[in-house]
């Protein structure tokens, strides 16, 4: 499931869901054409800001990060619900980013390769985020990253508010971003072939 859009697919899906929901029963008398104009508006409201989402990811996607970029200020969630602010990152050591699709065969691959590679890792603060429940998150790491899974200084975390591609700009799943101490961009990839390049910058 390497594909560039796959995250503007649901949210294309979630937009004919507005549309499924919006058939009514029955057209309404005259006394309630108000009421029904109302209900017509606020769905019309609904599917305008789907549909503006959507373009904002498209855009979102269109775009790279370019290294020396700062860390975008963002909200995640852990699994016990509470929340992770990229502005918890502490300074002082290097941060990589992984962003992923627990369905994604690329995906998979990839943090099998980083799994392989913990030693290089051990020094660096790691983040695996993704939109997935946290059942698919735990699922995807227990099969293709359990080693990842052991350490101390690797955290999965989930983007429910689907926040990650327009502060981050991902051009497909997966992507690595690896930020310096200083936490800016030091180099951003969507290609597997990458990982030993990004494993020996993340030293």
């Amino acid at each position: 499931m390497n594909q560039s859009f796959s995250v503007i697919t649901t949210q294309l899906i979630n937009i004919g869901i507005v549309f499924l929901n919006s058939n009514d029963a029955s057209y309404p008398g005259e006394s309630d054409i108000s009421k029904y104009l109302s209900l017509k508006t606020a769905k019309m409201k609904k599917l305008f800001f789907s549909l503006l989402i959507t373009a904002f990811s498209i855009n979102a996607f269109a775009q790279a990060p370019t290294p020396g970029t700062a860390l975008p200020k963002a909200i995640f969630y852990k699994e016990d619900g509470k929340t992770f602010s990229t502005e918890q990152i502490p300074k002082g050591k290097k941060s990589l980013i992984m962003f992923f699709d627990a369905s994604c065969d690329h995906c998979q691959k990839v943090a099998g390769n980083l799994s392989k590679d913990t030693k290089q890792l051990s020094g660096v603060n790691f983040y695996l985020v993704s939109q997935d429940v946290f059942r698919s998150i735990n699922i995807f790491m227990d099969t293709y990253a359990k080693p990842l899974k052991a350490m101390k200084n690797v955290k999965t975390l989930q983007d429910k508010d689907y926040v990650f591609i327009p502060l981050f700009q991902p051009k497909h799943y997966p992507s690595l971003y690896l930020y310096g101490a200083d936490k800016k961009l030091i180099i951003f990839t969507g290609n597997e072939k990458d990982v030993p390049k990004v494993l020996k910058l993340a030293k």
